[in-house]
């Protein structure tokens, strides 16, 4: 069905790909009365994922994290979902409280190089370790081939609805990986030691300390 609406995160290329298709482009705004979502590159999608749409997103060219179609087959892709002849998957987010939505990571780094300070990671108030590093990352399937992967997590399946935590280059080689539900993991920072970075997706949200505990959702 031509006519729909469907809000662009992209440029002038990816909506005059969407009019071919059919679909009226309309800015990210407004995807709240959009048929659909169009995010073209990883920055896209995350702003998106901020938005909490409800609408089906189409990545284009977002990175090796998710599914997503080159921005030459974008016109196609538009014109089945358009026909309701897609198929969607979850891409599990995560949560963390007051701080927002995560689609591929929330991490808790030193904020200065060359320093490290003391982490723990908890789950249902239990604490499963504790360790000296540059930080720790708690990676969603869709972000567990990024930062966690460089840190040597496991890369975790779309749709199992779990989260790889590691710490992040540690001062021991033998601390361990965890994959777990997201509900009750909680990062912590254990020592006031130095300025401590709280970042989503690789975006820096605020500062953390031993009193401010980051609890997933």
């Amino acid at each position: 069905m031509s006519g729909q609406r469907v809000a662009v995160a992209g440029g002038d290329a990816i909506a005059a790909a969407v009019e071919a298709a059919g679909g009226v482009p309309v800015a990210p705004d407004e995807a709240a009365s959009a048929v659909a979502v169009v995010a073209a590159g990883e920055d896209a999608l995350v702003d998106v994922a901020r938005r909490g749409v409800a609408a089906p997103v189409l990545p284009v060219d977002a990175g090796p994290g998710t599914r997503s179609v080159p921005a030459e087959a974008v016109t196609a892709a538009v014109e089945g979902a358009l026909a309701g002849d897609c198929r969607t998957e979850p891409l599990s987010p995560v949560r963390t409280g007051t701080d927002g939505v995560a689609l591929f990571d929330v991490a808790l780094l030193a904020a200065e190089p060359a320093r490290i300070s003391e982490f723990s990671i908890r789950y249902r108030g239990d604490r499963l370790t504790r360790f000296r590093a540059d930080g720790v990352v708690a990676s969603t399937p869709a972000g567990s081939v990024g930062y966690n992967r460089a840190a040597d997590g496991p890369l975790v399946a779309p749709g199992t609805g779990v989260v790889a935590v590691v710490p992040i280059a540690p001062f021991r080689t033998d601390d361990s990986r965890w994959v777990l539900p997201p509900e009750d993991v909680t990062l912590a920072v254990e020592r006031d030691e130095t300025p401590i970075e709280v970042l989503l997706d690789g975006r820096l949200e605020r500062t953390a300390s031993t009193a401010d505990p980051i609890s997933l959702e």
